[in-house]
């Protein structure tokens, strides 16, 4: 093999092995409408086998930064359709992330003016932009009560209609960066009494319903899902990282998803990620989790996603020709389809995953 030659993600059928990164844009209008460059900006990149959107909020509530797009409104369908019938007119293929920020959030963003949610009460770290592109420090978000994430499941489901309407081939959740449903899964940001809270396994349990409920929208093989397991951005920690990710990795394999998108620890230069991968291999968890600490070490490369060199347009034909002479090897899993690993080098972010 080599970066090249298709390959298959569950139902997703990839022309080749460089896939684009989400990556934040910021142009989408005051309503969460994706701007008029959008689909000029995706369709330029659709040499990549995959595109994966930038992160796309499922409600106004879901909203962190200024000028973000969404995915609930009919207007915010139709501009999509117009990014999706650009790519796939340029033999692309494009996947959504469906994202909520939870408690990384601001007030001014929000049409009620209401406060961030989160799983539990607790002030992040750090400044926000709010609505007028000022810097203010995070609100304490206010808790989500049962009802209330009854129907963020709702949301999910709908954002995942949505995105099958404008056209898209498959989506992503977003359960990583800190965001709201990484809020649920770390012992930091959910300090929860109820049946989503306290144990690991109740805090696995906000993703694993999303994953249900959405999976019927799409089948399992268009659905992937983005973890941190080591991530420390928008203050995010937990006391046992691998305790938490290995319960939950596990947990993902019945579900027989597309990809699972990891971002790896080098990231944020935590350490222990040895023993989380020995960990796992011999636990017996059916699944095979290989993360590469660099790509001087680790050549066996089942594919690469490039973020930033893809926005500038820069050409990466000379690296992706080297890159590929290294591949050379397949490796079998048991219940998901594809392992994706982020490695974040400088300001790039790069993608390897390893086939069924």
């Amino acid at each position: 093999m080599n970066l090249f030659t298709p390959v298959t993600l569950g139902l997703l059928s990839l022309e080749n092995r460089i896939l684009m990164a989400p990556l934040t844009r910021m142009r989408a209008s005051d309503d969460g409408v994706p701007g008029p460059l959008a689909a000029e900006y995706y369709a330029q990149r659709t040499s990549a086998g995959l595109i994966i959107s930038e992160a796309t909020q499922i409600s106004p509530l879901g909203k962190g930064y200024p000028a973000t797009p969404g995915i609930y409104s009919d207007a915010q369908v139709a501009a999509w359709r117009t990014v999706t019938d650009a790519v796939h007119a340029r033999g692309g293929k494009i996947v959504l992330q469906l994202w909520h920020v939870g408690r990384i959030s601001h007030s001014s963003l929000h049409p009620d003016e209401g406060l961030p949610v989160a799983p539990s009460a607790i002030q992040p770290a750090g400044k926000v932009y709010t609505a007028s592109w000022s810097l203010a420090e995070y609100e304490t978000p206010r808790a989500l009560t049962l009802e209330e994430i009854g129907q963020l499941k709702a949301d999910y489901v709908h954002a995942a209609e949505q995105a099958k309407a404008a056209g898209f081939d498959g989506v992503e959740l977003h359960a990583a960066n800190g965001y709201l449903l990484d809020q649920f899964l770390q012992d930091r940001t959910n300090q929860r009494t109820d049946a989503y809270g306290g144990s690991i396994a109740n805090r696995c349990k906000l993703v694993l319903e999303i994953l249900e409920a959405i999976i019927p929208v799409w089948g399992s093989g268009r659905v992937g899902i983005r973890l941190s397991p080591y991530g420390t951005f928008n203050d995010i920690a937990d006391s046992d990282p691998k305790g938490l990710f290995a319960h939950l990795i596990n947990a993902l394999n019945p579900f027989n998803l597309s990809y699972l998108h990891l971002i790896e620890p080098r990231a944020t230069t935590a350490g222990g990620n040895d023993q989380l991968v020995a960990g796992l291999i011999a636990g017996g968890l059916g699944l095979l989790l290989v993360v590469l600490y660099s790509l001087l070490y680790y050549r066996a490369l089942g594919a690469v996603v490039i973020g930033s060199l893809l926005i500038a347009g820069l050409q990466v034909l000379v690296f992706c020709l080297l890159l590929g002479k290294w591949v050379g090897f397949t490796l079998t899993l048991a219940g998901i389809a594809g392992i994706i690993v982020a490695i974040g080098i400088t300001a790039d972010s790069f993608i390897v995953y390893f086939e069924r």
